[in-house]
């Protein structure tokens, strides 16, 4: 299964797209949607990581197109992981929701949570619910977070989401 357009605009508007390398957060080089372009950076100490020098070949602005084959390779990863977790035979607005959920916290948080266990026993609504309790991080909830958690529940009951117009 793959995710649809409905998914990709989804979390393309959640997680940004840039054209141009930049360091995360966690002082990583990364590029398009959320894509890092050194995995081995993973590995080095913060400071490690601050020294890391961009490549000669990735200083430059990457097309439209690079940026979505870098996301389409980035979502089979996660599109893998749902269908191994959840079933491949989920309904699309659900298999979205949960690719989105495991973008940005990681196929192993999906895994252990309280989300995958309701909706494997046929708990739907309560696996929506499951979606606002990720809405925090350093202890506080983060607007944005919030949206992209309300938008993923949304598009998981199959409620109509335009990420661009109601988040």
């Amino acid at each position: 299964m793959k995710t649809s357009k409905a998914g990709i605009d989804l979390i393309k508007h959640f997680e940004g797209v840039r054209l141009k390398p930049y360091k995360c957060p966690a002082l990583l080089w990364t590029i398009g949607v959320g894509h890092v372009l050194y995995p081995d950076q993973h590995y080095l100490s913060m400071d490690g990581r601050r020294n890391f020098p961009l490549k000669p070949e990735h200083k430059r602005s990457f097309t439209e197109t690079e940026v979505n084959e870098l996301l389409r390779n980035d979502l089979y990863r996660f599109e893998s992981g749902v269908a191994r977790l959840c079933g491949a035979s989920l309904p699309q607005h659900q298999f979205d929701a949960l690719v989105s959920f495991a973008f940005n916290l990681g196929i192993g948080t999906l895994q252990r949570s309280t989300l995958k266990m309701k909706l494997t026993r046929g708990d739907i609504q309560g696996a929506a619910d499951q979606f606002l309790r990720f809405s925090m991080a350093g202890g506080k909830i983060l607007p944005g977070l919030q949206r992209r958690r309300v938008a993923e529940r949304s598009l998981f009951l199959g409620l109509q989401v335009n990420a661009k117009k109601d988040y």
